[in-house]
């Protein structure tokens, strides 16, 4: 016994962490502020309150600050004066404030020449915004949100900022993709990624969809539709989280994405086709190509939000759920990636809590064990080559995340003995029910 307690308090110290050389994995969530930036922005709100506005706006930003991620930096030149610049992918926003006003602007693009064909695009783009208009100062496109000061609370401030930020950094790269009369402009700040993980990232981008189109074309399209759908979706989110697109890449994934959940009456295999088809695309594309919409970037506010936890537990039980026909009949290169699927969908649909979104990282780290090494995070989790998963390096991974947690989500505890480690496909079914029924309620 005493021999035992040993072991395990060794194994526990040694837990390597999830990802330990800079390099992150998924989308940027702004759902998990800890404890005192939370508080920020209750006091930014009894600020407002009390029509102490200019404290309350850099209580605001104080929120808006992701110490770990660099994001926002903000500069009181005094009581009623200040400025602050903050990133969004590709782009960086400034603005200022003073005794009447605050302003922000971000550059989309350098228009060298009028357009009368950019300019309707804007035009028309304009109907859709809330908080924020499009504007041409000085031979640059850009994008301005204003409000008075005595306006300016903290939810007008964070909805105005989001539509901005977001907005921009997505029309960005469309513009200059869609009108030759764009320049590209005010990205010297995005950081460059070392080529070798580009290199890597290349290399299974080029894998992942030819293993996948090469496993649906083993099955009849209209019979198995449901399941080659799964193995399409389950594929674009990887490729998301894994490879973390940007710019035109991350776009022709979304645009993959959109075509099966848009609302119209073509059939699942006339969907199935059209996504294929996208994904052949991706393969033709040139490694350069590639390489440019690969590199890091820093991000201030998520692109989706948060839901309620049943939300993410009832996508991860529908997708189980349609399991059990491939298990029965062989079909477990399938089965398994319709597990991914569940929880895949979720992170990149919704703003996740971030011990939730570690979990699905282990998720993946066990099933794509290859990538990860090459990346230089090599993990004991998983022989792909006997199909063995190493029971005690999981565990100890899963106890070192709700560790990591506890004191934010005290009653985080994955039921361990639940999960099934006797074949990759067993354990994914598993592994993701038991994170259908995390509690996470916070303290």
């Amino acid at each position: 016994m005493l021999e035992k307690i040993l072991k395990w308090g060794k194994k526990k110290e040694e837990v390597p962490p999830l990802t330990d050389n800079g390099i992150r994995f998924g989308r940027y969530s702004d759902n998990n502020k800890p404890l005192a930036k939370v508080q920020e922005w209750t006091r930014a709100e009894t600020l407002f309150k009390e029509q102490k506005f200019h404290e309350s706006i850099a209580a605001f930003f104080n929120y808006l600050t992701d110490d770990e991620a660099g994001n926002v930096f903000f500069k009181k030149e005094n009581d009623a004066e200040g400025q602050f610049h903050f990133f969004q992918g590709s782009k960086v926003i400034r603005g200022f404030y003073n005794k009447d006003i605050l302003e922000a602007e971000v550059t989309l693009a350098a228009m060298p020449q009028p357009s009368v064909p950019v300019m309707r695009r804007l035009l028309e783009m304009n109907f859709n915004l809330y908080y924020t208009r499009y504007a041409l100062h000085d031979g640059k496109l850009t994008m301005l949100f204003t409000s008075d000061v005595v306006t300016a609370n903290p939810s007008k401030l964070y909805y105005g900022l989001k539509e901005l930020a977001t907005k921009a950094d997505k029309q960005d790269d469309l513009l200059v993709h869609d009108f030759t009369a764009l320049q590209a402009a005010d990205v010297e700040h995005v950081a460059e990624i070392p080529p070798a993980e580009k290199e890597v990232k290349y290399k299974y981008l080029q894998l992942w969809i030819k293993e996948t189109l090469d496993l649906a074309a083993t099955v009849d399209g209209d019979k198995y539709a449901g399941g080659v759908a799964y193995l399409l979706l389950a594929l674009a989110f990887r490729i998301d989280f894994l490879i973390v697109p940007e710019g035109k890449l991350l776009v022709a994934i979304e645009r993959i994405v959109e075509i099966y959940f848009r609302k119209d009456e073509r059939p699942v295999p006339v969907k199935n086709h059209d996504m294929m088809e996208e994904f052949a695309k991706l393969q033709a594309k040139t490694k350069d190509e590639i390489f440019s919409n690969l590199f890091r970037s820093r991000y201030t506010f998520s692109i989706v939000t948060p839901q309620a936890h049943k939300t993410i537990a009832d996508a991860i039980y529908n997708a189980n759920q349609n399991i059990r026909w491939y298990k029965e009949n062989k079909h477990t290169q399938i089965a398994a990636k319709i597990s991914e699927y569940g929880i895949a969908y979720c992170q990149y649909s919704y703003s996740l809590p971030r011990p939730v979104t570690e979990l699905f990282q282990l998720f993946m780290m066990v099933n794509y064990p290859e990538y990860f090494a090459e990346l230089g995070l090599k993990r004991d989790y998983y022989n792909r080559s006997t199909d063995a998963l190493n029971k005690e390096t999981i565990t100890a991974a899963v106890e070192a995340v709700q560790t990591a947690w506890q004191e934010k989500y005290p009653q985080l505890k994955m039921k361990l003995d639940k999960v099934k480690f006797d074949s990759l496909v067993s354990f994914n079914q598993s592994f993701t029910t038991e994170i259908e029924y995390l509690n996470l309620e916070t303290k």
